[in-house]
Formats: C-alpha cells, structure tokens, sequence
C-alpha cells in the first residue's frame, strides 16, 4: 500500500508537468503571437517565472484544494488517483483538439467526480470555496476582458501622438515584462493545486508513514493546513518543467486565431491577465489562468472592433470551459469504479 501512495504521488506530480505542458500557451501565446519572442526562448522565459513564484505567494490555493471542497474523511489513494486520471484524460482530449480548456477545472471536476463516485453528494463540501470557484468560471474572463480592454484604452489615449512604430519599438521591450508577470501568475495559481491534492493524499494515508524511517517518513502529514516544503519545490519544478515542453496546437489558437496581437496588445492582455490571477491566487481561489488570458485577448481585440475578434473560435474554447468540471468529473468517476475493484484499501 505505501507504494501505491507513492505511485500516486508520482502521478500527481505527473499532472503538474501536464498542466505546465497544457497551459504554457497561456504564458506565451501573447508574446510568441506578436513575434517578440520565438517559441523556444519563449517557454524558457515563462518556465523561470513559473518558478519563481515559489518564493513569494504563499499556499492559499493549495489549501482550498486540500480541505476545502471535499471532505478528507472521504478521500482515500482511489479517490485520488481516479480525480487525476479524470483530468489528465481531459486534458489530453483537449490538447488534441487545440482547444484552451482549464487544468485547473479540471482537476477540481476530477476530484469532485470520484469523491461523489465513492460516497455521493454527501462527499463535497458545499459552501464559499465552491461558490468562490464556480463564479470565478464566469468572473475571470470577463474581468480578464475589462483588464484588458481598459488597459489597451488607457495605451492608446498615452501614446495617441506617437507612430505606430515607436509604440510597436516601446511594447516589444514591455511585453517582457508583462509576460514575465503572467507567467508568474500562473506558477503561483496552477502548481498550488497539485499541492492541495497531493496535501489531502498524504492527511488521508497518514497512519501509513506515521512511524516510517527515513524519506518515507516526509510523507507523513498531520493535516492539510500545512504544506511540506519539498511539495512545494517539485510541484513548481513539474509546472516549469512542462512549460519547458510546450503545447504547440494551443499556442496558435491562443497567440493568432482568436485576434490578430501587435506586441501593444499582448502587453495589455497579459498585463491584465496576470493582475486578476494574482487577486485570485491572495484570495486562495483556484481560478483558471486560461478563462483569464482568452478573456483579456479578447477584450484587446475589441478595441479595434467586434469583428477583430473570431468568435467562432472563442464560442468553442466556452464550450471547453462548461463542460470541463462535468466531463472530467464523469471520467474520474469511472476511473474511481475501475480502481476500486481492482484495489481493494
């Protein structure tokens, strides 16, 4: 059984890299979109911020993930391992298909749906982290696109006598900056769930490591209100590590086929991106870093006007995103029902 846990700890940490794989577009699709970057030093660029924010945010997320929204007397390595298989498949269907959908909903569907799978309804713990985190569903888009939109309004009045290539010669040294920023965003809101999952593993199979010697006995964790360190290290080492990798497909629907971006607009996209993920991220709402930059490039490209925006292309990624949470749910469900009567805890 300890190495069953052990396994699955392995595969959360797997999920991460995943995450980072999936989501990399998120921090670099604006810049390599706008050909202030090319691809490579691109996800080099977001894998360092990535993990830097290991230094500074806290584990507000982590915990919300870890306690907050099902109850741990339910959750055993099953429920565990059936949530993350629920949301790596999805994940993987996504990425196939090119489509933006969130590792983040994910993951909390997937957790959701094979904790139900095992004791129903009665498994999740309703209250202000699941409103919290449905609202934020609806919330970050649309404040991702007011950011963005107010902040490229704001660009254009300050710069409104200058050309066009000195605004052009300015923003492709800002959006550095900026996208430095939203991929710290990200490391900070994404790699924490991995860590509140991993966190209610290890309080659920605690009287397995309480009296083990050596690295085994790391694994031991009391409660989820603390996170151990070395959770933390290599959970931001996978995120940056899969941002390393890259995911191709998404990067060109997120950097160019949802609107044309001039270096301009991917400082203001990413800009207001990351400061909405980062108010999340204070408030431990586990918030989605793609519902948020797809609705600040969208806000940036309707400065310009409603048909800049291809909303063909933006009506299929909200289709993404609704169904996410129910289709990794019903996954991990079936996942949990497999894993049950295969291992019997």
């Amino acid at each position: 059984m300890i190495a069953y846990v052990v396994a699955i700890v392995v595969i959360a940490f797997a999920f991460d890299f995943i995450n980072g794989f999936h989501d990399s577009a998120n921090s670099i699709a604006t810049i390599v979109g706008t050909r202030v970057l090319n691809p490579f030093t691109a996800v080099l660029w977001a894998a360092v911020f990535n993990f830097v924010a290991l230094f500074t945010v806290g584990t507000a997320v982590a915990s919300t993930i870890g306690k907050g929204m099902i109850d741990v007397s339910f959750v055993d390595a099953n429920v565990i391992l059936g949530g993350l298989l629920g949301a790596i498949i999805w994940n993987l269907i996504t990425w196939f298909f090119g489509l933006p959908s969130s590792s983040s909903h994910a993951l909390i569907g997937g957790y959701a749906g094979s904790a139900v799978a095992k004791a129903g309804l009665a498994a999740i713990v309703w209250g202000r982290k699941w409103i919290e985190t449905l609202e934020f569903i609806a919330l970050s888009p649309i404040i991702g696109m007011l950011a963005g939109f107010g902040l490229m309004i704001a660009v254009y009045w300050i710069f409104r006598r200058a050309s066009p290539h000195r605004v052009d010669r300015v923003f492709r040294y800002a959006q550095l900056g900026s996208s430095a920023l939203f991929s710290f965003s990200h490391g900070a809101n994404d790699a924490q769930k991995t860590m509140g999952i991993i966190a209610g593993l290890l309080v659920s199979s605690r009287e397995l490591f309480r009296s083990q010697p050596g690295w085994l006995h790391h694994l031991y964790l009391e409660t989820a209100d603390h996170i151990p360190l070395w959770v933390e290290v290599a959970a931001y080492v996978m995120i940056a590590l899969g941002t390393l990798f890259g995911g191709w497909r998404i990067v060109h629907t997120m950097g160019s086929r949802i609107t044309r971006l001039r270096p301009v607009g991917g400082f203001c996209a990413e800009t207001g991106g990351a400061v909405a993920i980062l108010l999340a991220t204070r408030l431990g709402i586990p918030v989605s870093t793609t519902h948020t930059i797809t609705g600040a490039i969208v806000g940036v490209g309707a400065t310009h006007r409603l048909s800049a925006v291809r909303w063909g292309i933006a009506g299929r990624i909200v289709w993404a995103w609704l169904l996410t949470i129910p289709a990794a749910g019903v996954m991990a469900a079936i996942a949990y029902q497999v894993l049950s009567r295969i291992v019997h805890l």
